[in-house]
């Protein structure tokens, strides 16, 4: 998660367009099938949800920043049908030709009542990514903990903004899938999370941040250390 695909925290990408609640769930039909094919595709085992983003972070930075989120999924599912030998290139291009061609004919239908049951069921409750780990938790509630500073290759939930910065413990929910491994093929791997608090300036500095705001994010045990003194003053 280094480069275009870490954005938080950037500047220049200009303000936040919001819809105030009234953007529609999908604007395009092809755009539910996309969402539908996320979870047809996990279960099917082209990949999990780490593996999922890892392949979006992998896509061009230009073609990532000029296309939309759905487009990022159709980006995910054909590269990963392909990795999977379900079709090729130039059969998935052939089929863009037809549709391109014949933008009225209809699409394959399947009726499996067993997809259709996943699917619902996946979209309403999603995936858990909680796990057991017989792994003592190194760090509780009120500590003062470091986020490692280091840029690390592959997938990763470390964002670039708080590496390198100090913060407290303000909970410890459980152990799950550690996405530094899930993602890069190396299996769940399960670790202790922890919610950290982190003020604006600790985050932005004293000159942009504003001194009453603060940030919540959760880490993996492996991102953090104990923060020298465990002094976290106005956290």
């Amino acid at each position: 998660m280094n480069g275009v695909f870490d954005l938080a925290g950037t500047d220049g990408m200009g303000p936040v367009q919001s819809d105030k609640g009234s953007e529609p769930v999908f604007r395009a039909e092809w755009e539910k099938a996309a969402f539908s094919m996320f979870a047809q595709g996990a279960r099917a085992g082209l990949f999990n949800i780490d593996e999922f983003r890892h392949c979006i972070e992998k896509m061009d930075p230009a073609e990532y920043l000029l296309s939309n989120y759905y487009e990022h999924w159709t980006h995910v599912l054909e590269h990963m049908c392909q990795e999977h030998d379900l079709f090729d290139a130039s059969e998935l291009e052939e089929r863009i030709q037809f549709y391109t061609a014949n933008p009225d004919a209809p699409l394959p239908k399947r009726a499996d009542p067993d997809i259709l049951e996943f699917v619902n069921g996946a979209i309403t409750s999603g995936f858990s990514a909680a796990r057991s780990t017989s792994k003592v938790r190194a760090f509780k509630v009120g500590d003062g903990v470091t986020v490692a500073s280091d840029s690390p290759t592959g997938h990763t939930r470390r964002a670039g903004y708080i590496r390198g910065r100090t913060g407290v413990v303000t909970a410890a929910p459980g152990a799950y899938v550690y996405p530094d491994t899930s993602g890069n093929g190396l299996g769940d791997c399960p670790e202790h999370v922890y919610t950290v608090k982190f003020t604006a300036t600790e985050l932005w500095g004293e000159k942009t941040a504003d001194p009453a705001s603060s940030v919540c994010f959760d880490v993996w045990e492996p991102y953090i250390t104990h923060a020298a003194n465990n002094i976290t003053a106005g956290v």
